[in-house]
């Protein structure tokens, strides 16, 4: 079955870490249905990011790639830990479109480390980039977010369903701290109409981060276009009532009807759960 995807045209998505990866794909899917898009991240063409550095893709680069497609886009440079840069971000974008109907919290930083292993200042940049991040983005758009139409707020973080991590508690505290944040601010939003949800990929998923820090092969990714088609269905959704929920993109997407996951496998076969059982371990499919 192919998914019905919904019109966002004349909306407008503001989208923290969008230079590759999951965040790149949710912004190029969007464009795809209409929506302008707010590209952000530290990744700049403005900056020295060159081979040096090993990274591929720039937040100018998702904005051309948008336009391409047809909607308008705006690059932004932005760290979420500065108060001050958020702030700025938030304003121009609003000024940029008049109106920012969807904000996705997506940058994150990972570090799988047990909490022996994992210096103070790892510890709080996992903290400060995830949930300070979440915190500082979504606070800055709630006012106006309370005013437009079609107003979501969703992050990219699993569902809450543990209460320790060994071998990897700082980072699963500061996902599971995005996750809070988000379903707080659905009940703390509930008479505003705004649709504030999480989702999360039951597998890896084939980016940067999962291939630098070797979390399995091809047999265990699938593409991003499954996080991207699970955020679109979201999107597709009244957020006056779509609203609490944390999901994982399997169960969103078999909901929606899609039957055959084998579209966005890297390698034939059906990858283990493994993004879900890292903060579920006793997650099953059904």
């Amino acid at each position: 079955m192919t998914l019905e995807k919904p019109d966002l045209s004349g909306q407008t998505a503001f989208i923290t870490g969008t230079t590759r990866g999951i965040g790149k794909h949710i912004a190029l899917a969007l464009a795809d249905c209409g929506c302008n898009i707010v590209s952000t991240g530290k990744t700049s063409e403005e900056d020295d990011y060159g081979d040096d550095r090993d990274l591929e893709g720039t937040i100018e680069q998702t904005a051309r790639e948008v336009r391409e497609k047809g909607p308008e886009a705006l690059a932004i440079k932005l760290n979420v830990r500065e108060e001050a840069d958020v702030e700025a971000a938030a304003q121009e974008a609003i000024d940029a479109f008049g109106e920012v109907n969807i904000v996705i919290n997506n940058a994150s930083a990972i570090q799988l480390a047990n909490v022996e292993d994992l210096p103070a200042n790892r510890f709080d940049l996992l903290t400060d980039v995830n949930i300070r991040g979440t915190h500082l983005v979504s606070r800055a758009f709630i006012d106006h977010l309370k005013e437009v139409d079609n107003a979501w707020l969703l992050t990219n973080a699993p569902p809450v369903k543990i209460d320790r991590a060994p071998g990897k508690a700082p980072y699963s505290w500061s996902k599971m701290g995005m996750s809070f944040l988000t379903l707080s601010l659905a009940a703390e939003l509930a008479g505003d109409d705004v649709g504030c949800n999480t989702f999360w990929p039951v597998t890896a998923i084939d980016t940067r981060a999962t291939r630098y820090f070797g979390l399995g092969t091809e047999d265990d990714w699938r593409s991003p276009d499954i996080v991207s088609d699970a955020v679109l269905e979201i999107l597709s959704r009244d957020p006056a009532e779509y609203t609490g929920n944390a999901v994982y993109d399997e169960a969103l997407l078999r909901e929606a009807g899609v039957e055959d996951f084998e579209q966005y496998n890297l390698t034939a076969g059906d990858p283990a759960p493994m993004s879900a059982q890292m903060f579920d371990p006793e997650f099953e499919r059904p």
